[in-house]
């Protein structure tokens, strides 16, 4: 059995938590007039109001208002859509004029508040601007406008044998901008790195309109600052991306993948080092999910991938993907692991299963990508994205369960699952506490700021790939200094001194 890791809570040095929505006295709603000179820019279409002028029913603007979550609830009482990167400068322009504040949305998939209004911002929806506006098979560069869904792009490449360098759960609704204003990360990173690095160039309309274009497409460009660097999980605060050239790599010639069943936590470590040792070039991903996220899968239709009596009393499991160019060599590669791990004196597996066919690969996948779901169908998450060493994974996720029980909140009464899962390769575990009957303050209160100072104290990440939002904001200083965070209000300064760019978030 799984020898459970005690944790003491350490004395942290005095660290300040307030967790207040700001209030902002200096923007303004918007008002009919507005709508009326929004209309010279957007055909009628384009724009959503419940002001009687437009009179949209209140039904149609309530999915811009609330997360996919239902946990974070906006007051816009109006939406624009554009459909070019002119439009979008026009309304910026005229939203600094008349001090007005602006929320960037893109397919409002994110997990930490970074797509809703605060107040009465006006919501500026980039579905609209979902055109592929060029592609090289050559050197695999693609570029697009802001709001193409990554799913959508994924398939215009793949007939030019290119993937997208990153892969999410969320694929099917999420849109490229959104994905880079966060710095999205997902499945892919471990092979192909986040988006700092994949991402050429960006449009981005400035706070008072300006329309930056640097739109660059070259792979080697050092002529003074990186100015795109400060967009790519910027969540939209110091201007709205509108298009993007990003680096696609060739999609590899064969895939595979193999699900591993192991007897206890403290085999994951030794069994990675193992794995990227014995397949080297063609690991492409190294997923974790404890025995929590397992049952729960399988309780709502996931697999099962092993039998019940191979998996035993496994208490966590592991998904290796392997992408290379040749099938012969990497199934010899992943054959020898498999024997090896399970003829080992030691084995650091109960058993583990290796793909036959595509209906396998895929359906090895779909457990883990299937998580979030099942989590939505449990009741109301708590989702922590945070980054700490791989050794710590389960400890935090125990500490977090065991805080919960201490003050009586565990149970189908209060707090029913406290489960993690995750990206090994990248130290990212998605830590989920499951509310049965919904949010409530006291739950909040217990979670936060401990799950914070826990992650603090590891020297890690309060947001390892899904932002800041207005989730966190005053949880920064958790992983960010003083001097860091003025840094970084200096910068808000310099690009957007009338604070109209999605107020309230990312800075505390």
């Amino acid at each position: 059995m799984l020898r459970l890791h005690s944790f003491i809570r350490p004395a942290f040095r005095s660290r300040r938590w307030v967790h207040n929505i700001p209030t902002f006295s200096h923007l303004n709603s918007v008002n009919e007039e507005d709508l009326a000179h929004f209309s010279s820019i957007l055909a009628p279409t384009s724009i959503l109001s419940t002001l009687p002028s437009i009179s949209t029913p209140a039904d149609d603007i309530a999915p811009y208002n609330v997360d996919w979550m239902g946990k974070y609830h906006g007051q816009a009482n109006s939406v624009l859509r554009p459909r070019t990167t002119q439009q979008v400068s026009e309304i910026v322009k005229y939203c600094a004029q008349r001090k007005i504040g602006i929320v960037p949305q893109g397919g409002n998939t994110g997990l930490v508040g970074g797509g809703i209004s605060l107040q009465k911002e006006i919501i500026l929806s980039l579905g609209a601007m979902n055109n592929v506006r060029s592609f090289d098979p050559v050197s695999g560069v693609l570029v697009a406008d802001a709001g193409c869904i990554l799913q959508s792009l994924s398939e215009y490449i793949a007939p030019h044998n290119h993937i997208m360098p990153l892969d999410l759960g969320a694929k099917g609704s999420c849109q490229i901008g959104g994905n880079i204003s966060t710095n999205a990360g997902g499945l892919r990173l471990l092979r192909y790195g986040s988006l700092h690095g994949t991402v050429l160039g960006l449009e981005v309309v400035l706070p008072d309109g300006t329309i930056l274009d640097q739109l660059s497409t070259l792979r080697k460009d050092n002529t003074g600052y990186d100015l795109k660097q400060l967009f790519i999980g910027g969540e939209g605060t110091l201007g709205i991306v509108t298009g993007v050239s990003i680096l696609t790599p060739p999609a590899p010639q064969a895939t595979n993948n193999i699900f591993l069943a192991l007897p206890r936590f403290d085999n994951v470590l030794p069994l990675f080092q193992t794995v990227k040792r014995q397949l080297g070039e063609i690991m492409s991903a190294f997923e974790y999910i404890d025995r929590t996220a397992y049952d729960m899968g399988l309780q709502h239709g996931l697999g099962p991938l092993l039998s019940a009596d191979e998996v035993g009393d496994s208490q966590c499991f592991v998904l290796v993907e392997t992408s290379g160019g040749n099938q012969d060599h990497d199934l010899e590669k992943l054959n020898n692991l498999l024997e090896n791990l399970l003829t080992a004196d030691e084995p650091l597996i109960n058993t583990g299963v290796l793909s036959q066919s595509p209906t396998q690969f895929n359906s090895i996948w779909a457990l883990r990508e299937g998580l979030t779901e099942c989590v939505q169908k449990e009741g109301k998450p708590y989702k922590y994205d945070v980054s700490v060493p791989l050794a710590d994974f389960q400890k935090v996720v125990d500490a977090v369960r065991e805080r919960m029980i201490s003050k009586g909140l565990y149970g189908d009464h209060a707090i029913s699952k406290v489960m993690g899962y995750g990206h090994v390769g990248d130290g990212n575990l998605h830590l989920n506490v499951i509310a049965k009957h919904g949010y409530r303050p006291e739950l909040e209160a217990a979670l936060e700021p401990f799950i914070y100072e826990i992650v603090a104290d590891r020297k890690g990440s309060v947001s390892a790939e899904h932002g800041i939002g207005s989730m966190k904001r005053d949880a920064l200083h958790y992983s960010k200094s003083d001097i860091s965070i003025d840094c970084m209000r200096k910068i808000k300064q310099v690009f957007d001194p009338l604070n109209i760019m999605n107020p309230g978030k990312v800075l505390p």
